[in-house]
C-alpha cells in the first residue's frame, strides 16, 4: 500500500513537472518571417533590363498594326488548333485499340 501510495505521488509529480515546463515552453500565437528585401542589385536607377521603361508603350511600337494583328491571330489559332488536335489524337488512340 505504501509503495502505491509512493508510486502515485511520484508519478503526479513527474507530470505536475513535465506539464508545466510544456506550459512555460508553448506559446499560442501567429507569427510571420519579416518581408524579403531586394538586395545586392546595385542601383534602383538602372533597370535590369536596358529599354524596359518603353517596353510596353504600344501606341509608339513600329509595324503596330501588322504586330498586333500576327499576335491576335497566333493566340486564336492556337487555342482552336490545339484542342481539335487533342480530340483528333485522342480518337485516333481509342480506334486502333
Amino acid at each position: 500500500m505504501a509503495l502505491n501510495t509512493g508510486l502515485r505521488s511520484l508519478s503526479s509529480k513527474l507530470l505536475l513537472s513535465v506539464d508545466s515546463s510544456l506550459a512555460k515552453s508553448a506559446q499560442r500565437g501567429f507569427h510571420s518571417t519579416g518581408a524579403k528585401r531586394m538586395g545586392g542589385h546595385g542601383g534602383h536607377d538602372e533597370p535590369a533590363y536596358l529599354h524596359s521603361k518603353h517596353m510596353y508603350n504600344l501606341d509608339r511600337m513600329k509595324n503596330q498594326k501588322l504586330t498586333m494583328t500576327l499576335g491576335v491571330f497566333t493566340a486564336f489559332s492556337i487555342g482552336v488548333g490545339v484542342p481539335i488536335y487533342a480530340v483528333i489524337f485522342q480518337q485516333k488512340k481509342t480506334a486502333s485499340g
